[in-house]
């Protein structure tokens, strides 16, 4: 069995193709996370179908971008989910609205991407590839991103789309609530690191109790 007809690759492909699909229909600037992390995504994963034609291996490459693709798409996911979208089921305004399109758009980035990453993550090769000691290069982007929101915000005031999030937002609440966030937000995407990694140990370890026993 060649790798072009392993499931590893097609799963990739689709990836690949949920997250373009969620770039090209929508009209969301650079500027949000949502849109940066699927960049990424895509990137890497394109990336990755690339290396596995190439060399011929179900394996992904870089496994250490792979994770942190995989835990900024999470962070996208579940922050668009709870704290932006209070839960709200994201199926109906794919069939109805004035905007279907978008709808569209959000439901590739927000959702499906995120889903089919994590089952990557989960599922495919290889396995046992994160450390602990990444976790503290892996925050680096999503925290790098809020000091530039803010420092960019503080330099420039008439910048397109000043506050991308309403965490971001000081107008109302002051900094003293937006450090808050800043701050709860950053103990969550250690948590989620963290998570990343322990779902990478636990699939070794469900993929050694489902592997049969080799035959004496």
């Amino acid at each position: 069995m060649t790798v072009r007809t392993r499931p590893a690759l097609w799963w990739r492909m689709g990836i690949v193709l949920s997250a373009g699909l969620g770039l090209s229909l929508g009209t969301a600037p650079l500027v949000y996370f949502t849109v940066q992390s699927n960049v990424i995504v895509l990137g890497y994963f394109i990336g990755a179908v690339y290396w596995m034609t190439k060399r011929g291996t179900v394996d992904a490459p870089a496994p250490r971008l792979r994770g942190a693709a995989t835990l900024y798409i999470l962070i996208t996911g579940l922050v668009s989910h709870i704290l932006l979208q209070h839960g709200a089921n994201p199926l109906p305004g794919l069939v109805s609205g004035p905007d279907r399109l978008a709808h569209w758009s959000s439901f590739f980035l927000h959702y499906v991407t995120p889903v089919m990453v994590i089952i990557d993550w989960l599922v495919l090769k290889p396995r046992n590839a994160a450390a602990w000691k990444d976790i503290p290069l892996w925050l680096a982007f999503p925290l790098g991103y809020a000091a530039i929101v803010l420092t960019r915000n503080a330099l420039f005031d008439d910048y397109p789309t000043p506050y991308p999030y309403f965490f971001f937002d000081p107008t109302t609440k002051g900094y003293g609530y937006v450090w808050g966030q800043i701050a709860q937000l950053t103990v969550e995407f250690v948590v989620l690191a963290a998570l990343v990694v322990g779902l990478d140990r636990l699939g070794t370890l469900v993929a050694g109790k489902l592997r049969p026993a080799p035959q004496a």
